[in-house]
């Protein structure tokens, strides 16, 4: 178990890192960010900083010996890197839910496992064998990179018109997996954190709704029933259980079918704090950053228990501009993340309503 003045370190330098930072700060814990160059607002925040390549073996050592554990803010930590930091300090969550979550084939195999339903789905490694899935799963169909897929990246949607031969290179010829397109009611998510002791705790489900693949705004109460509100929380806690997880991770599912019929699919697993749990800030009695905090300094976890109606929505872009109305508006939450340039597309803070 940690103690207040012990220090955290965190490989990542972005938003993410930047919200864990500052909700261990309260707790007497301080955070060590190691990051390539490059944009990176958490340093602003941290005690430590490490401005280094992710394969740059004598820097990860230093790191290692300077903090107690190591968690990251992302999940395509190279292999090689966890694999250096974990002989040295705890790495946590552990690097076997990072090998079973960076690729989504070993994801859906080991989602099906938990018996959990996902899209059909089948593994692609060449134009041939692209037709040959296309003839299995059918159209419509989305082919998706095994790997470092995020925001829409590394996708290519199968419509009746698509020319395969376009979409094997517009993924760039690489390992992929051809999913079932589901024709869904609305894509929710639960995040959930689990501790050390194997306690867990999940918030309530959350709806997300995209544009242009990112996640624009979240909403809670989710409109869906209590039933799979229930199912929800359950997969969350089975996928912890089975990875042997600690810290927070999301889950994020379809819902299709409507009535008796409506089921959750899972779409895939995030094994970290996530966009749609930015909510928590603001929203609920301990946020998932807090909570991430907690489980891995061996803590006991915190109340996940939501505090009104919500209505987060990313500043994305430009959106960020209008910094000023926003943060003049009575009882809104608003966090903006520090990066040093807007692009378009790019999540530069969130806003969020809780209204009791």
């Amino acid at each position: 178990m940690l103690k207040p003045g012990d220090t955290i370190g965190i490989l990542g330098g972005g938003q993410l890192a930047r919200m864990m930072a500052l909700a261990a700060a309260p707790l007497g814990l301080k955070c060590h960010i190691f990051a390539p160059a490059g944009d990176n607002p958490a340093f602003d925040v941290a005690a430590q900083r490490t401005e280094a390549p992710y394969e740059d073996e004598a820097a990860l050592a230093a790191f290692a010996a300077s903090v107690a554990v190591v968690t990251y803010e992302f999940e395509n930590v190279p292999a090689r890197t966890a694999e250096i930091l974990s002989a040295l300090v705890p790495v946590l969550p552990n690097p076997q839910a990072l090998e079973t979550t960076q690729d989504r084939l070993i994801e859906k195999r080991f989602i099906r496992a938990q018996g959990l339903i996902v899209p059909d789905f089948e593994p692609v490694d060449t134009l041939e064998g692209l037709y040959h899935a296309v003839e299995r799963i059918g159209r419509p169909s989305v082919l998706k990179t095994r790997r470092f897929g995020y925001d829409g990246k590394g996708q290519a949607m199968i419509r009746p018109d698509t020319d395969l031969a376009e979409a094997w290179d517009q993924i760039g010829r690489t390992p992929a997996i051809l999913e079932a397109f589901v024709p869904f009611e609305r894509e929710v998510s639960v995040v959930a954190a689990r501790s050390l002791t194997g306690d867990v705790v999940a918030y309530d489900v959350a709806e997300n709704r995209h544009a242009h693949h990112i996640l624009a705004e979240t909403i809670l109460p989710a409109n869906i029933t209590p039933r799979l509100e229930v199912e929800a929380k359950d997969a969350a806690r089975r996928i912890g259980a089975a990875l042997s997880y600690v810290g927070v991770f999301a889950v994020e599912f379809f819902v299709a079918g409507s009535g008796e019929g409506e089921q959750l699919l899972v779409n895939e697993i995030a094994p970290r704090v996530h966009n749609s749990g930015h909510w928590t800030l603001g929203g609920a009695e301990t946020s998932q950053f807090e909570q991430h905090i907690r489980a891995i300094a061996g803590w006991p976890l915190g109340s996940p228990r939501r505090l009104g109606r919500i209505d987060m929505r990313n500043l994305i872009g430009s959106d960020a501009d209008q910094w000023a109305s926003l943060v003049a508006e009575p009882g809104l939450h608003v966090h903006l993340y520090g990066k040093s340039e807007s692009r378009p597309g790019r999540k530069m803070g969130h806003i969020t309503r809780v209204t009791i």
